[in-house]
């Protein structure tokens, strides 16, 4: 993991103590709300539908052992809201009454008590808290910076939390560690004088492998590195994707650029977005849509911006090889300590014999352990999708957990996924069968990685403000009806993906199957799409779902999402005993089929009420 120079730990403390003065004279009423908005802002720190959000950065999702001690210690001593606001919370909830889903599946929301003490790990690999009193937010910054985290950047039209592969420097499939990349690219960004107001936010994601999990075509920017002909390390680069209102796939803009110019070049991509995104319509004023408008135009002007930086200006930003060399000291491999001797090395064995006895760690091997560059590691990752638990939510005491599993069985690390889960990348082969147990005791063992129930979804109604409809109801309906492992292993490997509003936080647009949480006449209803992809090896090339027909009550949903998976279990083709993925089954057949049976679930429902 990057370490904090100490002028690293200066800066952020320094914020954090400009942070506790600014809120000071705003709880004295020197500071309207108002003015203090764009400070809070840029620290974090939102106000939602109940009360305040903080949003902090992870940068590449690598989170330290001490780190998560230290988000525990938030979600434990500080997500707990006073009297008067979760009093508030509760009136203003009662007005939006329960969700309506049958009472089978439980009808309202899995946060209909207003739990608080969780932790929530994004999409883009950061946490969020949803109950701190802004009295407190001082000394949570003081917190974070002690454990070298902050806010900064987690909001605005700025450049955002830059996000990669989990898998960083440990795939098998990869061509070279982005995570020094990341990092040189995250000290030129933040609080970059030039690209501090933006027409929109501006989101990066990076990655080295040859498979995309890191979601880089619905990104502003993705990156990938790559090698030319010659061998020689640079960066494919891809510009102008989003989701949102209009879900754009981004297009390539540079087959390959050399490594030390990444800056430079990113610098003439922002550069000409700044200058020409559109500012009069905030819907409109992501880079996709100059992109799309402009075509070859942008690009011809990004050249151009690229040349003058480089022939005029000398080319400020070039990543020299010393520099490259500095950040990726702090990336090298962990040393891992194998001595058991005695009594220790009898328990490990009875451990052993235990795991290997049992189904349930066979299943788990098969869903929640990688493949690790070197051959003595596994890379594993805790699942956070339980029932009674939003998906991507963390208690205290899981955070304290997962410190320790980081600590016992990681070489202290971990780093948040896309997926909205943990994962341990330092983990021996040998050990597997003693963390499987420790985290089945801690419920983070669930065998469901990539499965139905490993579906990310966005907090929606329950908290946020732009939200149209409760997405945590209709996650946690889902994963009641399909508790059976039995049933999710033989539907397969499928990405469902929810949103409350057309935001697109959950990503709907790239799961294979999405939901997306609408308005209509003041009540809650949910679009269905299918045939989504994020540009994993598991999605093919990155495609946003078709709408299934007009859109659905909450009831109905479950009941949609079940005749869906019916239709896909009588269609699907099976070549010995490895069956044909859902997404597959649906590209070959077409959506039709599929479309139909949701449709005709629609109406069974009418039917049965």
């Amino acid at each position: 993991m990057y370490q904090y120079t100490d002028f690293d730990k200066q800066f952020v403390h320094n914020r954090a103590a400009q942070y506790r003065d600014q809120l000071e004279r705003h709880l004295a009423g020197k500071l309207s709300g108002d003015e203090f908005k764009p400070l809070r802002l840029q620290n974090g720190w939102y106000i939602q539908r109940y009360a305040p959000m903080l949003r902090i950065a992870v940068p590449y999702g690598e989170l330290s052992s001490v780190q998560l001690r230290a988000l525990a210690t938030i979600a434990r001593e500080y997500d707990q809201p006073t009297a008067e606001l979760l009093q508030h919370a509760q009136e203003k909830q009662d007005t939006l009454g329960p969700v309506a889903l049958p009472p089978s599946y439980g009808g309202g929301s899995v946060r209909s008590q207003l739990k608080v003490g969780y932790g929530h790990f994004t999409t883009r690999q950061n946490v969020q808290f949803n109950w701190i009193p802004l009295v407190k937010s001082a000394d949570v910054m003081d917190l974070l910076a002690s454990v070298n985290m902050h806010g900064i950047q987690t909001s605005g039209n700025c450049i955002r939390n830059i996000t990669s592969d989990e898998r960083a420097g440990i795939a098998v499939d990869e061509i070279a560690d982005p995570r020094p990349y990341c990092e040189i690219m995250r000290q030129w960004s933040t609080l970059h004088p030039e690209f501090a107001f933006l027409p929109r936010k501006f989101k990066i994601a990076v990655t080295g492998a040859a498979e995309d999990r890191a979601a880089t075509f619905w990104h502003d920017v993705g990156l990938h590195l790559v090698k030319n002909e010659a061998g020689e390390l640079g960066f494919r680069v891809l510009v102008g994707g989003g989701m949102g209102r209009t879900p754009v796939i981004a297009t390539v803009i540079r087959e390959f650029l050399p490594w030390a110019e990444i800056l430079n070049y990113l610098e003439a991509v922002v550069r000409v977005y700044n200058r020409w995104g559109r500012r009069d319509n905030m819907y409109k004023a992501r880079i996709k849509i100059l992109v799309k408008a402009e075509g070859q135009r942008y690009i011809d002007e990004v050249e151009a911006e690229y040349k003058q930086i480089v022939e005029v200006d000398g080319a400020p930003h070039t990543i020299t090889q010393a520099e490259l060399d500095r950040v990726a000291a702090s990336f090298v491999p962990p040393a891992l300590k194998r001595d058991r001797k005695g009594a220790e090395a009898k328990v490990h064995d009875i451990m052993r014999a235990g795991a290997e006895a049992d189904p349930e760690y066979d299943r788990w091997l098969q869903q929640n352990v990688a493949e690790h560059k070197n051959p003595e590691l596994r890379a594993v990752t805790l699942s956070f999708k339980r029932l009674g638990q939003a998906p991507g939510d963390a208690t205290g005491a899981q955070l304290d957990v997962a410190a320790e599993l980081a600590e016992r069985f990681s070489a202290g690390e971990s780093r948040v996924t896309h997926d909205q889960n943990l994962l341990l990348p330092w983990v021996h082969q040998d050990d597997l069968p003693e963390l499987w147990h420790a985290a089945r005791k801690a419920g983070l063992a669930k065998a469901n990685i990539r499965l139905l129930t490993d579906m990310i979804a966005c907090p929606g109604g329950d908290f946020c403000d732009l939200a149209n409809a409760r997405s945590l109801p209709i996650a946690e309906a889902i994963t009641q009806r399909y508790q059976d492992l039995d049933e999710l292993h033989d539907i397969g490997e499928i990405d469902l993906h929810i949103s409350g509003c057309i935001n697109s936080c959950g990503h709907h647009h790239s799961g294979h199957i999405g939901i997306l949480g609408v308005d209509k006449d003041g009540k809650e209803w949910y679009q269905v799409t299918l045939g989504g992809s994020d540009g994993s090896l598991l999605s093919g090339a990155p495609t946003p779902g078709k709408v299934v027909g007009p859109s659905f009550s909450a009831a109905e949903v479950p009941e949609v999402i079940e005749a869906v998976l019916d239709t896909y279990r009588q269609q699907r083709q099976t070549t010995g005993d490895k069956a044909e993925t859902f997404i597959d089954t649906l590209r070959r057949v077409g959506i039709e089929p599929f479309k139909a049976a949701a449709n005709s679930a629609r109406f069974a429902e009418k039917q049965a009420a």
